[in-house]
């Protein structure tokens, strides 16, 4: 099939690059210029493992290319993909801009026949309303020319050409069995199962599924903020549940909380719609406030032991919301290291591939360091936020070099037996402290 994408960010660009190695002649078109130039030098925006090699084989195909020019792209493909941001608004709502402004685009050149299939995540009904948007944009002459389909994406970052190629499932929301048939035709080669269901169902298995993930880490850590309490150890308690095959070994690792594109955006998006619809979904809003809290547990153990931030050298392993991106939106890192800033904490910051997108952040405010060891060296307390392997796989004896070796581990890198056996104070979550804390 001849496929566009508009968009060129996780979701787009990672959908164009399967449905291109799978055999599909793929335009995927974005706005930025910058973008679409690396592109064309087979070099990925993103950072994705095995990504940027798959652009690469696909583009020597000819399978694959990138445009600006929506107007070609949109023209000759027989299915429209649309995998653009949407963000959160300030009242926890969905921005819904982008994906308007390609719904003009398109509208604004097709002459034949299209499916336009919405992969971006959106709010229940959303594809209901861009269906009657384009009937009004296309106007009497070309009415009926387009037919929306929803088919939510499901991929992680860090994993997501996997997610793709090897997804358990494809959701498929059309209100036309012509519509249906042809993203079979389309998902075919990938050889997995396909639900086909109504567009409102469709689009609220994409909010359900990431809110009960959220769900899933918000109780676990509320459980390991309770083992502190009552000396219970969260890793053992989480080993029995696990072994349960109705709740699962997933999701069940403690930890300061959720961050990325996806579980902040879409918990406080579907709580939003549920209160504009006069409904509360008090799990949910339960698990926004558990995680909102949670982040900032290893500064709050901190200041037990002490009695202030401000001129320490504070030490910082992990950036990125989770390991195998370099994505930091809704990384925790983020408000703990403006909150030490703040208090006047020199604030040394390690991470493997995170720390381009640091600067951006914090310029010259923090200290970007090239290692573990040299972020390390005569730091007053560690905090890890991301559980690289690089971390957890690292001797324990170098958090020696530190001035007071400290440890607040909010990924629970370390045995408890691991910890204990170098010379440390190891403080993390839903576990016994190792090593005598003194307050200074």
């Amino acid at each position: 099939m001849k496929v566009a994408v508009a968009g060129t960010g996780y979701v787009g660009l990672v959908t164009g690059t399967c449905l291109a190695m799978v055999g599909h002649t793929v335009v995927c078109v974005d706005r930025d210029a910058a973008k679409i130039e690396m592109l064309n030098r087979g070099q990925s925006p993103i950072y994705e493992p095995g990504l940027e090699t798959e652009i690469k084989k696909a583009a020597e195909t000819g399978n694959i290319a990138f445009t600006m020019n929506y107007k070609e792209a949109y023209l000759h493909a027989e299915v429209i993909i649309i995998g653009v941001a949407t963000p959160e608004n300030a009242d926890g709502s969905a921005n819904l801009q982008a994906l308007y402004t390609v719904c003009e685009q398109i509208a604004d050149v097709i002459e034949t026949p299209k499916l336009v299939v919405i992969k971006s995540t959106v709010p229940i009904g959303t594809n209901d309303k861009l269906a009657t948007y384009f009937e009004n944009l296309l106007g009497a002459k070309r009415r009926g020319l387009i037919e929306v389909a929803s088919n939510p994406e499901f991929l992680s970052q860090g994993t997501a050409l996997r997610d793709t190629l090897q997804a358990e499932r494809i959701v498929i929301g059309t209100e036309t069995v012509e519509a249906a048939a042809i993203l079979h035709e389309m998902y075919a080669p990938f050889g997995q199962p396909m639900l086909t269901m109504n567009r409102r169902s469709a689009e609220m298995v994409k909010y359900a599924s990431n809110d009960f993930l959220a769900l899933k880490i918000s109780f676990v850590n509320d459980i390991a903020n309770l083992c502190e309490v009552v000396g219970a150890d969260i890793e053992e308690v989480t080993q029995g549940m696990g072994m349960d095959s109705r709740i699962g070994r997933q999701f069940l690792s403690p930890g300061i909380g959720y961050g990325g594109s996806c579980f902040p955006k879409d918990t406080k998006a579907l709580h939003w719609l549920a209160e504009e619809e006069g409904y509360t979904l008090k799990t949910v809003r339960a698990a926004i406030d558990v995680n909102e809290k949670q982040r900032f547990k290893l500064v709050q153990a901190a200041r037990k032991d002490m009695s202030q931030f401000a001129g320490k050298k504070i030490a910082v392993l992990g950036a990125t919301f989770k390991p195998g991106t370099d994505d930091l939106r809704e990384a925790p890192s983020i408000p703990n290291i403006r909150l030490l800033l703040n208090e006047g904490a020199e604030v040394h910051v390690y991470d493997p591939v995170g720390m381009p997108n640091l600067e951006k952040v914090f310029g010259d405010q923090v200290t970007y360091e090239s290692s573990t060891a040299d972020t390390l060296q005569d730091a007053d307390a560690c905090f890890i936020f991301t559980e690289w392997a690089e971390f957890k796989e690292m001797d324990v004896q170098l958090f020696e070099v530190m001035r007071e070796p400290r440890v607040y581990d909010g990924r629970n890198c370390f045995s408890l037996e691991k910890a204990s056996q170098a010379n440390i104070q190891y403080y993390s979550i839903g576990r016994k402290k190792v090593g005598g804390f003194v307050c200074v």
